[in-house]
Formats: C-alpha cells, sequence, structure tokens
C-alpha cells in the first residue's frame, strides 16, 4: 500500500508550501484549489507540459488522474503524488450541485471524498500520497475544544476523515516559524510512534517522507 499522510491547517499556515522541496520529476500535484503554488518559479517546475501538474476540483477526474499514476506505464516514475485540497474537491462540487436539494447529494458528496482517501490507501507501495486540507476548531458542549479536518455535511464528520490516514500533521506558524505539530494537542494530529521526537518540526513534507520511511 501506498504512504498516505495529511497535512491539516488553517489558510496561510503553511500546507502547500511544505511541497517546496518535492522533486518535479517524481511528483504529479493535483491543484484542487486553483491556485497554484506559493514558490517563486514553480510554474517551469509544474506545467501541464512536462504532466506533473492538474489544476482540477470535481471528483470523477481526480480519481481518474490517481488511476492513471496508479496503473499508467507513463506514470510509473511518479513517487509523490499531491491532492492539493480535500476542500477544493468537497466545496467545488457542493457549489456545483447548489440547486440540488435533498440527502442524496450529501451522501454522494460523503461518497466521493471517502472514496478518493480509501482509493490512495490502495495505491502501489512506492508512492507517496500527501493530501493537503483546511481546518476547523470545534467547541463540543463540555468544553473539550479541538482542532479537525473541516469537512462538508454530516456524513463526513461521521467517517472522521483522520481515521484514514495514520499521518496527520497540523501545519501552523509559530512566532514567525512555519512547523508541523506531530502530536495531538487539543487537535485530531497523529504520526506513528517513535517517528518524531519532537512535538513540532519544520514545515518540510519531504523530512516527514524520510522520517517514515522505516515504517
Amino acid at each position: 500500500m501506498a504512504r498516505v499522510i495529511c497535512v491539516m491547517g488553517e489558510s496561510g499556515s503553511g500546507k502547500t508550501t511544505s511541497l517546496r522541496n518535492l522533486p518535479p520529476k517524481e511528483t504529479m500535484i493535483v491543484d484542487c484549489d486553483g491556485k497554484g503554488l506559493p514558490w517563486k518559479g514553480w510554474k517551469k517546475q509544474y506545467n501541464g507540459e512536462v504532466k506533473n501538474y492538474v489544476s482540477c476540483y470535481k471528483p470523477d477526474m481526480v480519481l481518474n488522474i490517481m488511476a492513471h499514476v496508479q496503473e499508467k506505464e507513463e506514470y510509473k516514475h511518479i513517487k509523490y503524488l499531491v491532492i492539493d485540497t480535500l476542500n477544493g474537491i468537497m466545496v467545488g462540487d457542493e457549489m456545483d450541485r447548489l440547486k440540488e436539494k435533498g440527502y442524496d447529494k450529501w451522501q454522494e458528496l460523503a461518497q466521493s471524498v471517502y472514496k478518493i482517501v480509501v482509493y490512495a490507501n490502495m495505491m502501489r507501495d512506492d508512492l507517496n500520497v500527501i493530501f493537503t486540507a483546511h481546518t476547523e476548531t470545534v467547541n463540543e458542549d463540555n468544553g473539550y475544544t479541538f482542532t479537525r479536518i473541516k469537512t462538508s455535511g454530516r456524513k463526513l464528520s461521521k467517517i472522521v476523515l483522520e481515521s484514514k490516514f495514520s499521518t496527520v500533521l497540523l501545519a501552523k506558524c509559530v512566532n514567525g516559524r512555519y512547523v508541523f505539530e506531530t502530536r495531538a494537542n487539543n487537535s485530531t494530529t497523529k504520526t506513528l510512534m517513535g517517528a518524531f521526537e519532537e512535538a513540532e518540526i519544520d514545515n518540510d513534507i519531504m523530512n516527514v517522507i524520510e522520517a517514515l520511511k522505516d515504517f
């Protein structure tokens, strides 16, 4: 199975910037937000001509791209697949179907996102799949406050998307330093036992992947 990682965080917390050191020749980025990448010169690294960058949010199209990376010989060199962001898929699908009424719409929305995450876990062993996602802070009736992946609709909240990832990192800015939180601190952050000694690490996804190689 593929190594699947989720980087969650607020807008501007460094989620996409953490991808800056991925090797472009071995990476496919699916830009579901359609906003491009946040570092200088990215268009020379990632573009349609070299077939390592696609801007789309439609669930079926995203799943189709994933299937191509998984099955097509021309994509066997891809070792890093990025879906940025899960929320771009959710919100885009919701807006496309805004006039639709009824419970079925939310069922289908939940199913499409669930299928993408589940499929990622079944992809080839030599692949690293990185999802990014926005967060929300929840205040429960008992006073407990925690941060989790933001989802559209109650069905996805009940599924608890974090349960489908072995590694969930929280991106944040602390005193001007962009970091990943590696341990749950009023959040749904989680990492494999022994992978990280520090509670906060630099927000470089390549360092994370290196630390997870032995797992």
